[in-house]
């Protein structure tokens, strides 16, 4: 038992050492809005439900999460006991320099990095050269989040 527990964090260290993740959390533990990584690719929760089942029985978890790159939405079942890693999301401001086609160069206000962003769905109609942006960085990927 002891060895057990043990190892378990072990493993969770290492996750978290290795990819950057914030921490690991169980199926139960999710609610709306949390992030979570399904196949290495960052999901944002917007439904989930648990449900009990019998006498000897494990909870079960069904959730509907969706892509924050693409917007694909997925809808899983899994044993409440399962483990999903929660990024680390940097939540950044930069200014708009130029915008050509669907990509916006940004230049960070702190580090004063330029980057070359797509422009997302969201902020496609109010974006515009020398306005504020927000921008996350989700484990290594850079994605515009909104225009202030």
């Amino acid at each position: 038992m002891f060895l057990r527990q043990l190892s378990q964090k072990i493993y969770k260290l290492i996750l978290i050492f290795d990819s950057m993740v914030a921490k690991v959390i169980e199926a139960t533990e999710m609610r709306n809005g949390t992030y979570i990584l399904i196949d290495g690719v960052t999901h944002q929760v917007k439904k989930f439900d648990v449900s009990k089942t019998g006498k000897h029985g494990h909870a079960k978890v069904r959730f509907e999460a969706i892509s924050i790159t693409n917007g694909k939405k997925k809808v899983q079942v899994v044993p409440g006991h399962d483990k999903f890693e929660v990024p680390m999301i940097e939540k950044r401001e930069g200014q708009v320099l130029s915008i050509h086609g669907e990509m916006a160069s940004i230049m960070d206000n702190q580090s004063f990095e330029n980057l070359e962003l797509p422009i997302s769905e969201e902020v496609k109609e109010t974006i515009n050269e020398g306005c504020s942006v927000e921008y996350w960085n989700v484990e290594g990927d850079k994605l515009i989040k909104k225009v202030m």
